[in-house]
């Protein structure tokens, strides 16, 4: 399954270029460090824009091309940044022939985003996940740590509006 690359723009602040240039001065002499930094990276923008991908190969000295690979490679990466609210689909089979899928259409219905995207106020991100293991509640979402389980698609308005603040 390919990463969808983010359409927002990027909005990244001195200080976290700050930071991310003081964890790749600290591992720039060994690049087998290279997927450290990416995860500093990561936590420090909440996802590895292009933008920090050339800031990382350069830092390293490594092919651009290297640090792209390692981010698509590992489910760990995003190339997308997440909202306040993470939501979470599971599109396992227990959850998906119990509906899953229509939840997932519904909430990219009413946030106006799709799979991996994140909504312009940077409040709710939708992604799909395969199995988080509460099949006996399926379907189920997450929004970040909070779990929704047994769910219909006239369930979504009420989760979303908990959100809403």
């Amino acid at each position: 399954m390919l990463k969808k690359i983010s359409s927002l723009p990027f909005n990244g602040t001195k200080e976290q270029e700050a930071q991310l240039h003081e964890v790749i001065e600290a591992h720039k002499s060994d690049k087998s460090q290279l997927m450290a930094v990416m995860q500093k990276a990561q936590d420090i923008y909440g996802y590895l824009p292009r933008e920090v991908q050339v800031m990382i190969a350069e830092g390293m000295d490594v092919p651009l091309e290297k640090v792209y690979g390692v981010a698509t490679f590992y489910a760990q990466f995003s190339l997308t940044p997440k909202g306040k609210y993470n939501i979470s689909v599971c599109l396992g089979t227990a959850c998906y022939v119990k509906g899953s899928g229509d939840l997932f259409d519904k909430i990219s219905e009413r946030l106006g985003i799709g799979a991996d995207e994140c909504t312009a106020d940077g409040k709710f991100s939708l992604t799909a996940c395969r199995c988080i293991g509460a099949c006996g509640l399926a379907p189920v979402l997450t929004v970040n740590e909070d779990v929704y389980g047994r769910l219909t698609v006239d369930d979504v308005d009420g989760i979303l509006a908990k959100y809403q603040d």
